[in-house]
This record gives C-alpha cells, sequence and structure tokens, in this order.
C-alpha cells in the first residue's frame, strides 16, 4: 500500500511538470529535457506570474532525454567529444563546419562545369594546350560553405580559361582558392569574375594568382563585393611574369568592418602591365593592408587608380608602390578620399627610380604619412597638406559633407521624439543575420572552455584550424567578452540561457521582464509609429541588454549601461494604418563617452554628449527591464 502511494504521488508529480511545461504548440516537455528544465530554473528564479518570454526559452537546447545525459558524459572528456562532434552539432543545433577531405577526382580539357558544391576540388584543367575551359559557379547560396579549391588552369599553353563564380551569397564562409594560372605559357587569356560575392562574414584566402606566366592577358573582376564583418586575404597576383597584362578590378568594395590584406601585387614582373583599378572603395570601417605593387618590376606601366575612396573611417597601411622599378611609368591617381577620416600609412612611393621614369600621384586624401618617396622627380597633382619639392599643395577638403555614408542604414539611429503616435519613419533591417543556433543546456555549457586562454582546446574539439573561420570567430567572441567594461558599463557574456536569467536578475532583481522586438516585418522601408508605453513611466531606467556573438552555440554578450529610456511601440504599415509589428527601442540618454565618429553621429548630427540616441532592438536581440 505504501509502495502504490508513493508511485501514485510520482506520477501526479509527473503531470504537475508536464502540464506546466509548454511550448506554443502545446505539446508536453519531457520533465528531463534541457528545456523542461529551464522552465523551472525560469519559475524559481522570476518573482513574477507573467507569462514566459517563449522568444527566449525556444532557444533552450533541443536536446533530448537521452542525447542530454549522453552529451553530459562526453563534455567531461574532450577528446571524447571531439571525436563525436559531427553528432553533437547536428543534435544540439550547433554552428559547426565540416570536414572536407580531400577529393582525387580529375577532369580532362574543355570541361563546361556549371555547379559545384562542398568539396576539396585538387585539381582542374593543368597542362592543357590551347581550349576553353569554363567554371561558372562553385558553392552558390550555401549557408555554412567551407570549400578548398586548390589548383587550377596550372602550366598549361595558349589555353583560354573562365571562372564566373565562386562562393556567392554565403552566409559564415570559410573560403581557399590555392592556386589559379600559375606557370601558363605561350598566349591565353584568364578571366576570375566573382570571387565570394554577397557573403555575410566572410574567411577567404586567395594565395596565388597568375604567377610565372608568359604573354597572357588576365583579370580578376571582382573580390568580396558587398560583404560583412569578416577577414580575407590575396597574397600574390601576377608575381615573376614575363610579358603579362593584368587588370584587377575591384576587391573589397561595398564592405562592411572588414579586415584585407593583399600581399604582393605584379612582383618582379617583366614586361606586360598592371592595372588595379579598385581596392576598398565604399566601405565602412576597413581595416587594409596593402603589402607590395610593383615592387622589382620591369614593366612599361603601372596603374593603381582608387585606393579605399569614398571609405568610412578604418585603417589602412599601404606599405610600398612601385620599389626600385628598372623601367616604365607608374601612376597612382586616388588614395583615400574618404567620408569619414581614418588612420591611413603609406610607407614607400617610388623609391629608388631614376630620371628616365615617370612616377606619378594625383590624389591623396586627409592624411600625410608618407615615409619615402621619389623626393626629384616623383609628380604630385594633389598631395593634401604637404609641400613636395618646395611647391605648395592646396588643401582641399575630400569628402562631401552633405553626403551621408551608405552604411549608416536609414532609421538605424533616431531621436527620441521620433516615438510618438503618428510620426513616419524609415525602419532599418532589423532581420538576424547570424546561423540560427541554440544554447547549450549550462551542464554542458559549464564544461567546456570558455576563454582566450583556452582558445587551442575549443579549436581542438570543434575541429578548427588556427586560420579557419571556426577559430577566428571563437577568438574573436571570447576576446570580446574579456575586455574591460566601458565607462558606468556592467557586463557579462552568457553561454546558458540559465546564466543570462542570473546575469539579469543580479542587476536588477527577481521582478523582471525581457522584450524583443515581436517579428521583423516593416523592415527596410518606412513604418507608422502607434500608441507607445514608456517603460517605468518613461522615466530613466536600468535595463540589461543582450546582443548575440558569433560561437558554435549561442553565446550572448549582456551588459547594462546607465542613463537609458526603453519603450515598446506599435508598429504600423503607413498606408493602412494597420499593425504589422511590435516594436522595442532603448535610448541611450547620455553619449557623451561614445566616439565622435560613432555612426549614429554621422546619421543624426551633433557629436558625444549632445544629444541621446535611439535604436530598435533588433531580431533575436532583447533587453530586460524591472516589471511595470
Amino acid at each position: 500500500m505504501h509502495t502504490n502511494t508513493l508511485l501514485f504521488c510520482i506520477f501526479l508529480l509527473f503531470r504537475v511538470i508536464v502540464a506546466g511545461n509548454r511550448d506554443n504548440s502545446g505539446d508536453s516537455i519531457n520533465p528531463f529535457t534541457p528545456k523542461a528544465y529551464l522552465i523551472r530554473y525560469w519559475k524559481k528564479q522570476i518573482s513574477n506570474q507573467l507569462p514566459k518570454p517563449w522568444f527566449l526559452l525556444n532557444k533552450a537546447s533541443p536536446l533530448n532525454a537521452a542525447q542530454f545525459a549522453t552529451y553530459s558524459k562526453l563534455a567531461g572528456d574532450q577528446e571524447s567529444l571531439s571525436k563525436e562532434i559531427s553528432s553533437f552539432c547536428s543534435s544540439a543545433n550547433l554552428l559547426c563546419f565540416p570536414d572536407i577531405s580531400s577529393s582525387l577526382e580529375k577532369y580532362g580539357q574543355d570541361v563546361q562545369f556549371s555547379s559545384y558544391m562542398s568539396k576539396n576540388f585538387t585539381n582542374y584543367g593543368s597542362k592543357l594546350p590551347r581550349g576553353f575551359d569554363s567554371f561558372k559557379k562553385y558553392a552558390e547560396n550555401d549557408n555554412l560553405p567551407v570549400n578548398s579549391f586548390r589548383q587550377y588552369s596550372r602550366g598549361g599553353a595558349g589555353h583560354d580559361d573562365k571562372f564566373s563564380t565562386y562562393a556567392p551569397n554565403g552566409n559564415v564562409v570559410d573560403q581557399s582558392f590555392n592556386t589559379y594560372g600559375t606557370g601558363l605559357s605561350a598566349g591565353g587569356v584568364s578571366e576570375f569574375k566573382n570571387y565570394a560575392p554577397n557573403v555575410n562574414v566572410p574567411n577567404l584566402r586567395f594565395t596565388t594568382y597568375s604567377t610565372e606566366v608568359a604573354g597572357r592577358k588576365q583579370s580578376f573582376t571582382s573580390y568580396t563585393k558587398d560583404t560583412n564583418s569578416g577577414d580575407q586575404s590575396f597574397t600574390s597576383y601576377g608575381k615573376n611574369s614575363n610579358g603579362a597584362v593584368n587588370d584587377f578590378t575591384s576587391y573589397a568594395n561595398n564592405s562592411n568592418v572588414i579586415g584585407s590584406t593583399f600581399t604582393n601585387y605584379g612582383e618582379s614582373g617583366n614586361g606586360g602591365g598592371n592595372t588595379f583599378k579598385s581596392y576598398g572603395s565604399n566601405a565602412n570601417v576597413p581595416e587594409n593592408s596593402f603589402k607590395n605593387y610593383g615592387v622589382d618590376g620591369n614593366a612599361p606601366f603601372e596603374t593603381f587608380i582608387n585606393y579605399r575612396d569614398k571609405s568610412n573611417v578604418g585603417d589602412d597601411k599601404f606599405t610600398s608602390y612601385v620599389d626600385d622599378p628598372n623601367a616604365g611609368k607608374a601612376n597612382f591617381e586616388n588614395y583615400g578620399q574618404s567620408f569619414g577620416e581614418g588612420s591611413d600609412t603609406f610607407s614607400k612611393y617610388g623609391s629608388g627610380i631614376t630620371d628616365a621614369q615617370t612616377v606619378g600621384f594625383k590624389t591623396y586624401g586627409v592624411n600625410t604619412t608618407f615615409k619615402e618617396y621619389g623626393k626629384t622627380v616623383v609628380t604630385f597633382a594633389d598631395y593634401k597638406n604637404k609641400t613636395i619639392n618646395q611647391v605648395s599643395v592646396s588643401s582641399s577638403l575630400v569628402s562631401d559633407k552633405n553626403a551621408k555614408n551608405k552604411w549608416i542604414e536609414p532609421g538605424k539611429f533616431f531621436r527620441e521624439k521620433m516615438l510618438k503616435t503618428g510620426t513616419i519613419m524609415p525602419m532599418p533591417d532589423i532581420r538576424d543575420k547570424m546561423p540560427k543556433r541554440s544554447f547549450l543546456p549550462r551542464v554542458i555549457a559549464s564544461k567546456l572552455p570558455f576563454s582566450t586562454s583556452k582558445i587551442s582546446d575549443l579549436k581542438t574539439i570543434f575541429h578548427a584550424r588556427d586560420d579557419s573561420q571556426m577559430g577566428k570567430m571563437m577568438s574573436d567572441a571570447l576576446t570580446e567578452c574579456e575586455r574591460s567594461p566601458s565607462a558606468g558599463e556592467t557586463k557579462r557574456c552568457v553561454n546558458s540561457v540559465e546564466d543570462m536569467i542570473d546575469f539579469s536578475t543580479s542587476v536588477l532583481g527577481r521582478d523582471v521582464v525581457v522584450r524583443t522586438t515581436e517579428n521583423t516585418k516593416g523592415s527596410k522601408g518606412n513604418i507608422m509609429i502607434g500608441s507607445v508605453k514608456g517603460i517605468n513611466g518613461g522615466k530613466v531606467t536600468k535595463s540589461v541588454s543582450c546582443h548575440q556573438s558569433l560561437f558554435p552555440y549561442l553565446v550572448y554578450y549582456c551588459h547594462s549601461v546607465p542613463k537609458v529610456r526603453v519603450y515598446e511601440a506599435d508598429i504600423l504599415d503607413p498606408n493602412s494604418k494597420a499593425k504589422i509589428n511590435h516594436g522595442i527601442a532603448i535610448c541611450h540618454v547620455d553619449t557623451s563617452s561614445w566616439g565622435a565618429n560613432h555612426g549614429a553621429f554621422i546619421a543624426l548630427g551633433s557629436g558625444p554628449g549632445k544629444i541621446e540616441v535611439c535604436h530598435w532592438i533588433f531580431e533575436n536581440d532583447m533587453t530586460w527591464a524591472v516589471a511595470d
């Protein structure tokens, strides 16, 4: 009888737990899953009885009870977890890159590829006489493309080849292209049109293009146009070529917060000629490094047309342009005419040239950092704020003060007075562009290394090379997590929902509400503001805002900053006046510690401490505040 009573009580307890743990669909949740545990934790830590935030709870780990038990045990042994990383990533909904093995496929002459995806392409079109090969699409529209292209069109004679598109429209991208057109001789034409255009977070490497070729015409049209927040490198273009004509049209143009390195262009070339049309133009906060252009060359002409034209702030380093040439003309038309002044360093220009050579520089931007240039014969049409050969060159403003930087999207920042019923205003693109991931359960996350000092252990677990996108994104996220807080800021990176709850309640207390913008409707268009409610009566309040970091599993950078006001507002279609969204906005009342080049001041005018700045909470970000 005692045993039966105990079993009946356990049954009732199970019914109560299941009944209280339901997601949006109403389906019951196994009480031993991470999500069920999280719901119980929420009830324990949050004192109010307001509806639970399903947009947060649904980010809980999708592991079932058996998987939870298995991976909790494996997490205690990093080597064992590493061996099961593929199944772990799949089951736990993590961001993991595939391990690409070498391909032994070989292809003969005049192959017309139309599509190729997710492989290590070892050899294409080597040692071919004449004929024509084309490669139209490689790794198109892949969310997490990881590809290595080892060798394309090597050692041929009079062979034409064309590569149309490599890895376009990817999200988090890790691409390597080792060799294109090396050792080709006796004429022919090579054309590479697009390398990784329109990707979101690139990690790209292009090692060698057109090295040791003879009598060949080659062009590279576009490398990473319209990309966002990543890194890329190009190691060598046209090195040791004889009679080759090289044309590079566009590198890293229209990119946002990107690091670009170009090491050698036209090094030790003989005859022919080199033209580089545009590098890093229309970019936002670029980190550019161009190490050598035309070094030790013997070419009849060298032309560099545009370097970081119309870009916004950032840092640039140009090491050497046409150093110790043997003959010919060199011309640099435009360097660094920017909307927002950044940090520019130009080390050598035309060093070692002779009276028989002509080197010209038409326009150099607002920074004056030349360390060495051909002082006797270099001509500058417009070198800002500098005297050259005892001739004072006029200084003029490079940027149009009325020109708006293209990267400050309309509506990304706005003034508090805009949050009034009836106001029509632009809405930025608030869609979450990061890969879909889930949190790990706290018991698993707590067993994994989570610091820059343990980055090598993390790379081992997730099979990440030192130069891979996976390795870089983990290192970047952890570095930001370990950054010292700014003045007045309280911060913490959280890698589980439980940790987020703990941090938020430690700042605000247990009677809290977490909010986010309801959906993404209205993005990239005009909206009308409907009814508006100020949290805490519209007074300055404490809040905790949490923003995603790019990491294999969900990690949020949560922080509390002083003097903010939080609002929720109905968002209406400006034509029909129908409600399409419910937005959360935060207004920073004190901007005195913000940098003068902050995008908000570029968009709105004014400067640090002079105005308040508001912005919407984007999809999958959130803000916590004390319940009203």
